[in-house]
């Protein structure tokens, strides 16, 4: 009897022994998922914003600081017409603000719109493929296609949605939404540019990257609207001109 007892005894002080392995496993691990949440609930907690939500903030926030430049750069400009200084100074002054974009301008024009097609678009013509998602939504080339054929065809200032485009505006899109100098925009995107109509219409026709866009269109759907203005005023850029770049070491 005694040598089949002190198996069984054996037996039991191991299965005890990995009952407590296991509890003070158990123990660490919550205890590290309380370390690395600070206490919150991991899944549920409200101050963690999704990406979408602190991109629209952050483009709140860039609108607002928009705003105080504007109302600081019209201080400046007063008290510049109160103290003026030298002539031809000024004269220079005023030629590059005009060539920078940050003085309205107004005169004839076009508007380019572009919008995503619907969203349960099928191909309108016999023998063209059933559209993939990306087909069906503006990208960021269409964008700058248009942008760029309207330079090229003379304008003398372009608009972006509500935005004026200077040397350093950058067109670039997330997914189907525009970034636009800190701030966030979605379709139907507008385009406005100050020149002449038939110039800039040229331009755009011309453009092969446009062309093929043009397909899209009358494929499955998406949005392209052109209409001439005999009179249009684009404002002058009111961001921060500050550039910023990397310097090496």
């Amino acid at each position: 009897m005694e040598g089949t007892s002190r198996p069984r005894r054996q037996g039991r002080y191991v299965g005890r022994a990995l009952t407590c392995l296991i509890f003070a496993l158990a123990g660490f691990l919550f205890y590290t998922s309380a370390h690395t949440a600070n206490g919150t609930d991991l899944r549920n907690d409200n101050t963690l914003l999704r990406l979408s939500d602190l991109i629209q903030q952050r483009s709140r926030d860039n609108a607002t600081a928009d705003a105080q430049v504007a109302a600081l750069r019209a201080q400046i400009d007063a008290l510049a017409q109160q103290h003026p200084g030298n002539p031809a100074d000024q004269a220079r002054l005023v030629a590059l603000e005009k060539a920078a974009g940050l003085d309205p301008v107004t005169g004839q024009g076009l508007t380019v719109t572009l919008n995503d097609a619907p969203p349960n678009a099928t191909a309108r013509i016999p023998g063209v493929p059933q559209p993939q998602p990306d087909d069906l939504v503006i990208h960021q080339q269409d964008l700058q296609a248009v942008v760029n054929a309207l330079w090229r065809g003379g304008a003398r200032g372009i608009q972006v949605q509500d935005q004026r485009l200077i040397s350093t505006s950058a067109v670039r899109c997330v997914g189907n939404q525009l970034i636009l100098q800190g701030r966030v925009y979605s379709p139907p995107y507008v385009i406005r540019a100050v020149g002449t109509p038939k110039a800039l219409e040229t331009a755009l026709n011309g453009d092969t990257y446009i062309q093929t866009y043009l397909q899209y269109v009358t494929a499955y759907g998406l949005g392209w609207k052109v209409q001439s203005s005999r009179a249009m005023t684009l404002p002058g850029y009111s961001g921060t001109v500050d550039l910023q770049f990397a310097k090496a070491k």
